[in-house]
C-alpha cells in the first residue's frame, strides 16, 4: 500500500520593498504553494507602513497544509544599509555598487555608520546574542 506523504510546512523567503508588495510581485512565489497573494499583500503593507517607501524587507514567509501562512520580517538588507550610509547615488533608476570592483570607488562608510548598521541588525531575535564586534 502507498504511504500518504506527511504534511509539513513549507517556508518561502522573498525580499519586498516596505509597503510596496502587489500580487504582482509575490504572486508567484506564493501562489504556488496555495496561498492567495492578495490577503499577504495586505498584511505586509499594513505591517511595514511605518518603514521608509522602498526599503527592502526580507520576509519568511511560513506556509502550512491548510494553506494559511504567517509571516516574519526582519531588518532591512546589510547591502542596502551599507549603500545608503555611503551616500550611493541612483544609476538607471536603482542603487548600484561598482562597475569596476577594485578598481572604483563609489563611497566611504565611516566607523560610526558601521556601528548603527550593527546596532539596527541586532534588534533582529536571530542576532540579539552576539555581541556588536561579532555582528
Amino acid at each position: 500500500m502507498a504511504r500518504k506523504p506527511v504534511a509539513v510546512d513549507q517556508m518561502v523567503k522573498l525580499i519586498v520593498g516596505a509597503g510596496q508588495a502587489t500580487p504582482g510581485k509575490v504572486g508567484q512565489a506564493l501562489g504556488s504553494k496555495g496561498v492567495k497573494g492578495m490577503d499577504f499583500c495586505k498584511e505586509f503593507n499594513a505591517r511595514t507602513a511605518h518603514f521608509i517607501t522602498d526599503v527592502p524587507i526580507p520576509a519568511r514567509v511560513t506556509v502550512r497544509p491548510d494553506r494559511s501562512f504567517s509571516f516574519e520580517l526582519r531588518t532591512p538588507t546589510t547591502s542596502y544599509l551599507l549603500m545608503n550610509a555611503a551616500g550611493v547615488k541612483e544609476r538607471k533608476g536603482k542603487v548600484r555598487g561598482a562597475l569596476e570592483p577594485g578598481k572604483e570607488t563609489i563611497g566611504e562608510v565611516s566607523l560610526k555608520h558601521v556601528y548603527e548598521i550593527a546596532k539596527i541588525k541586532q534588534t533582529e531575535s536571530r542576532l540579539s546574542g552576539l555581541s556588536l564586534e561579532g555582528l
